[in-house]
């Protein structure tokens, strides 16, 4: 793979799941790393890891991800430390189960600024710096959901279908400017996203269901370092969106009312 030693690495949601694994094995090769989150007791401790195990400079900065005004804070921030971000990697997300009902509609303005805004706004922030300097790396987290718009993860497939969409759309701007956008559509990941049991998850694991969040961030940094515009791993990816669109509405309402 490139030579990135010494670029600046920028990770939302870098405390836990897969944005605490894309910051260690970018750590790994070399990169200065920033990560943002919610979770300040693990910003006190996970930035001083980083840096005494791979000897790089690492920042842990408590943003909510979910106000609108988190893109612009985060730029701000890095404006006011003069840090040029090299690799942004919009990986915070949040997951939940339920029907949309008058209960779940905060939830679902969350995730919808989480998903949609905060991503959006800091592509194009931290894109326009790097097309300037003619280089640089955006990762945008999707989903294989994002082809499944399937009742129960209403919301969530449908902010994935938008970055998605927005990610290859960006790409081909970008692309002519030295700066790749490479959009990762995971599959199950052995995560605490969706709160599965533990025994549930070591089983999914263990049969090749459920990846690992180590085999998803070296097949997703090596599509990025590739300028690959998608990253769609594990055989799930092309055949269960094709079963799902062979089932039939009335098959699909049946399951869903078994469920709901």
């Amino acid at each position: 793979m490139k030579d990135i030693k010494g670029y600046n690495a920028l990770v939302t949601g870098g405390t836990s799941g897969m944005g605490w694994e894309y910051c260690q094995q970018l750590a790994a090769l070399g990169c200065n790393v920033l990560m943002v989150s919610n979770q300040q007791q693990l910003l006190d401790t996970l930035p001083n890891k980083l840096a005494d195990k791979y000897g790089v400079h690492s920042w842990g900065l408590y943003i909510d991800l979910a106000q609108e005004q988190a893109a612009d804070n985060i730029w701000n921030w890095c404006r006011q430390q003069q840090l040029d971000i090299d690799i942004l990697v919009n990986n915070a997300g949040m997951f939940f189960f339920s029907e949309l009902t008058p209960e779940t509609h905060d939830k679902a303005l969350t995730m919808l600024t989480l998903h949609t805004t905060t991503p959006t706004r800091l592509t194009l922030l931290f894109g326009e710096a790097m097309k300037q300097r003619r280089r640089g790396y955006i990762v945008n987290m999707s989903s294989m959901a994002a082809k499944l718009p399937t009742p129960g993860i209403t919301l969530y497939a449908a902010t994935k279908a938008y970055l998605k969409s927005f990610s290859k759309s960006i790409y081909f701007e970008m692309r002519p400017y030295g700066v790749g956008v490479t959009t990762v559509l995971p599959a199950a990941i052995a995560t605490p996203l969706y709160n599965l049991k533990p025994s549930l998850m070591k089983l999914g694991v263990s049969i090749g269901i459920i990846h690992t969040p180590q085999w998803l961030v070296r097949r997703a940094l090596r599509g990025m370092l590739r300028k690959r515009h998608v990253v769609k791993p594990g055989l799930m990816n092309y055949y269960l969106p094709i079963l799902i669109k062979l089932l039939p509405n009335w098959l699909e309402l049946k399951i869903w009312n078994k469920f709901r």
